[in-house]
């Protein structure tokens, strides 16, 4: 399997500070080519936000380093358990040293983190938060569960899904890394499709735009190389901006074939 990768991020129209941070990469590895995409939406005053999700990312990048190679020399395909017990001992580590580093400054901070593994067999997701996942084909799945208030209540049958999309409190997190007392990442895994995209974004990217555009304009059969799918996810970017989203804007794309 091969992969194209892209990833856009915009301040939006009303921030002072983009407070998103991303990566996405493909790797050589022993057991084949992957791809590994993360997306982090940070909060705090001024950039404190972005000193958080900057770090989780970097936290990351660093088990790419030092975790990732271990996982791949330790048999023919990595397993569910490894990955559950690596990334979460991240979130778990950087919630810690994230609220340590805001008290000791005086100021509270804290970030979302959505990040994904993706191998020729199998995908592999980390969520806390907000942020989300997507599969695209000829149907757009969100594949992750949004960790907020409002989520919880139409899981209860408080509010319908409707109502949550204009709902004032959809942005109140049940949990992040930096900002909770602990932190309980979900995990999500399933079969890597070829021909299709996988998407992350941030929770600017999708309020003002619907299911229907996000298939339209990031569907596997347009989105056939990087210029492409950069253009098409600038030009949904440039709708939530005109609907005025008023929220930082992140979106990152991966086109397997």
């Amino acid at each position: 399997m091969n992969y194209i990768v892209a990833g856009c991020t915009d301040i939006g129209n009303t921030k002072n500070t983009n407070q998103d941070s991303y990566g996405v990469k493909v790797l050589n590895t022993p057991l084949g080519k992957m791809v590994f995409a993360i997306l982090c939406d940070g909060m705090g005053g001024l950039a404190k936000g972005e000193v958080a999700s900057s770090t989780v990312v970097s936290a990351f990048y660093k088990w790419l380093e030092d975790g990732l190679p271990r996982l791949c020399c330790e048999g023919i395909m990595i397993a569910d358990a490894d990955i559950r017990r690596d990334w979460t001992q991240i979130c778990v580590d950087y919630n810690e040293k994230i609220k340590q580093y805001g008290k000791s400054n005086g100021f509270n901070l804290g970030t979302t983190v959505t990040a994904m593994l993706i191998t020729e067999q199998r995908y592999f997701i980390v969520n806390v938060g907000d942020t989300r996942a997507y599969e695209i084909s000829d149907y757009v799945r969100v594949i992750t569960n949004d960790q907020t208030l409002v989520a919880r209540e139409v899981e209860m049958g408080l509010i319908t899904a409707e109502q949550a999309k204009t709902d004032p409190r959809r942005s109140v997190l049940l949990q992040c890394v930096g900002a909770s007392d602990t932190v309980d990442p979900d995990f999500f895994f399933g079969s890597t499709l070829q021909n299709a995209v996988y998407m992350l974004c941030s929770d600017g990217f999708r309020h003002e735009i619907t299911d229907q555009e996000i298939g339209e304009y990031l569907h596997p059969d347009v989105m056939l190389d990087t210029d492409v799918m950069q253009t098409n996810m600038r030009t949904l970017i440039d709708i939530n901006k005109q609907r005025q989203e008023r929220d930082n804007i992140t979106v990152v794309s991966v086109r397997t074939f």
